[in-house]
């Protein structure tokens, strides 16, 4: 089944950096944006899937993509990916900026990049020397070896001190001005936009869900593991029916890396990767816990659902790859949430869907699925229905004591936050009460109102 929501194109120009391996593009594309999205290392194919992000220059916007590092040689995993997403960018750009270390000078592999790009027809191309960061090295540039390219003079940069980085933009925005998609201003997005971070080990097919969300293969997918190395994120708008009412809800999905026990990880790389994931699933309102549903859970696994219970992040668990569960009947399908639940105890507020990445089973439930946790995410209750609440909760079952010899006397409880919900329980001052115990009132909580997928906190505060 398509998906059913669309992806959200803003109508901006797009610029595109090409170029070989360690020239500089994901410091550049770094630079533009303003921010540290993309890593930046000397490891040849550090960037395998495109990163996207926004330029703003004197208040208007364009859209950049930084595309992985070419070699035209089987010596860097996923090359041919690397290359059929590169030539993508590179068609669907309106302009492309072809760069090069002007260090080293011109090797083959511009030559061969150089004759691809000519081949695209009315294609506005800057062939620019980065690392050119002093006049003395712009004076020793061997500018016959570029012209041979056939791509004109080059323009000469440094993307990691800004040198001349501010005049490129003036001759794209103005070569821009005159196009059929000039560069604008943004209105502000709305406000409640839902980020929801897609995590999981290692190839628990976490990039093909998120390609099948988006109804487009919009990043690398193989049996590699550690493919993804950045997180990806594409927003979305997710148009329903609620009352005979039709709404529209923006969702932002963001691909991260898989992540593994900590004694496993090898490599700046892969470390980075899992900074970035993890910092991802912090900033977000909203997971999809993906597990392969092939596998035993394994200590991974575990690990990320402990990652998840310290957050107050809501959860979806995904039991992927079910197309090549041997069982599929209800009665195993209830086996496995059994055993799941089983294994991650304080998630089992958590929704469970069985899907697969790769033929799309049931990818589309997905998101239903995500307005109703995000609406439980919101729930607010109100003071008189609190306290009818919690005076019942009291009466069924009287508070036990934590450490002391005072008997504990729960005085009340208020709710002073939503997404997640948050609340404070007032307690008799020089008392203290039991752990399990405020584990039955977030319960009794659950059984009473709506708080699907979430989370809830609760503060004890001591009071005369």
């Amino acid at each position: 089944m398509a998906t059913p929501a669309t992806i959200d194109e803003k109508n901006l120009p797009v610029i595109a950096l090409v170029g070989r391996v360690n020239v500089g593009k994901s410091t550049l594309f770094n630079k533009l944006i303003e921010e540290n999205k993309a890593i930046v290392s000397t490891i040849p194919g550090t960037t395998r899937t495109p990163n996207e992000g926004l330029v703003l220059w004197r208040g208007k916007y364009v859209k950049l993509v930084d595309t992985g590092g070419l070699t035209f040689t089987d010596d860097i995993p996923l090359e041919e990916s690397i290359l059929k997403q590169s030539e993508k960018a590179m068609k669907n750009a309106d302009i492309i900026l072809f760069v090069t270390d002007g260090q080293e000078g011109i090797l083959p592999q511009e030559k061969e990049l150089a004759k691809r790009i000519r081949k695209i027809k009315n294609k506005t191309v800057y062939l620019l020397a980065n690392k050119i960061d002093s006049s003395q090295k712009e004076n020793s540039l061997e500018i016959q070896e570029f012209l041979k390219l056939g791509l004109g003079e080059p323009f000469n940069i440094s993307a990691t001190n800004g040198r001349n980085v501010g005049d490129l933009l003036d001759i794209i925005y103005k070569k821009l001005g005159s196009a059929k998609v000039r560069p604008k201003g943004i209105k502000d997005e709305p406000k409640e936009i839902i980020n929801v971070s897609i995590i999981g080990k290692p190839n628990a097919g976490k990039s093909s869900l998120f390609n099948k969300l988006l109804g487009e293969e919009k990043v690398i997918v193989s049996e590699l593991a550690h493919t993804t190395r950045e997180p990806h994120d594409t927003q979305m708008t997710y148009e329903y029916t609620e009352e005979e009412k039709t709404k529209k809800q923006k969702i932002n999905f963001i691909d991260t890396a898989g992540i593994r026990r900590k004694s496993k990880v090898t490599g700046y790389l892969e470390k980075q990767g899992i900074h970035k994931s993890i910092m991802s699933i912090g900033a977000s309102d909203l997971v999809l816990f993906v597990i392969d549903g092939t596998e035993t859970i394994s200590s991974q696994d575990r690990q990320l659902g402990g990652l998840l219970e310290r957050g107050g992040t809501s959860v979806i668990i995904i039991i992927n790859k079910w197309d090549l569960a041997k069982d599929n009947s209800d009665t195993h399908r209830q086996a496995v949430k059994k055993m799941v639940y089983s294994y991650f105890p304080h998630l089992d507020y958590a929704p469970m869907l069985f899907t697969s990445g790769l033929n799309g089973y049931s990818v589309h439930k997905i998101f239903p699925t995500i307005i109703d946790v995000w609406k439980a995410r919101q729930t607010e209750i109100n003071e008189k229905d609190l306290d009818y609440f919690i005076v019942g909760a009291t009466r069924k079952h009287l508070p036990s004591k934590g450490k002391g010899t005072r008997k504990p006397k729960v005085l009340g409880l208020k709710q002073i936050a939503t997404s997640p919900p948050v609340f404070e329980m007032y307690i008799k001052i020089k008392t203290s009460i039991h752990r399990s115990y405020v584990n039955y009132i977030e319960n009794k909580l659950r059984e009473q109102f709506d708080f699907l997928g979430t989370p809830i906190i609760i503060k004890l505060r001591k009071s005369k």
